[in-house]
């Protein structure tokens, strides 16, 4: 038999145990990944970076990479636009949307001797699909040699909008 003394301890346990359930079934388990029917996704790019206290130019070929992380279903990348460090659209890379199956990818180049993006440049892709799908990884990889010196790095992109 439980006494007196002893419910307020028993009430303070119990109110802690159920804190504790509930927020255990609020976390989930952790592996939950939110879904999308599209997005738009800003992904920065380096046409170059400055080296030396001189900061001359280090050019930089750039490769845009869109990879289609759902195992089961395609979705239609609509637009990839190139932009420079002022916000000028410098091209349009699709002249038709491109589909990516389950698992597949996709990439659109910038030639290291293209020097117009600048060291502030971006692209702006857009995706969609009918059915909500785990959303695409978008990066950037940047990579240039010069004489023995060799860099090399990646970006992710930064989704700005759902659809």
């Amino acid at each position: 038999m439980i006494s007196l003394i002893h419910i307020p301890r028993l009430l303070v346990h119990v109110m802690i145990l159920v804190s504790l359930m509930a927020a255990s079934a609020a976390a989930g388990d952790g592996n939950t990944v939110p879904l999308s029917r599209g997005q738009v996704v800003y992904a920065p790019v380096y046409s170059h970076i400055y080296i030396g206290d001189r900061e001359r130019p280090f050019l930089l070929a750039v490769t845009l990479s869109i990879r289609n992380t759902d195992p089961e279903d395609a979705i239609v990348v609509t637009k990839v636009s190139y932009f420079n460090s002022e916000g000028t659209r410098l091209e349009e890379y699709l002249k038709q949307p491109v589909t990516l199956e389950g698992m597949s990818a996709t990439r659109f180049v910038v030639h290291e001797s293209d020097e117009t993006g600048g060291s502030g440049a971006s692209f702006l892709v857009e995706w969609e699909t009918a059915k909500s799908v785990s959303p695409p990884i978008i990066e950037t990889v940047m990579i240039g040699a010069q004489t023995q010196q060799g860099i090399s790095f990646t970006s992710r992109g930064q989704v700005i909008e759902e659809k």
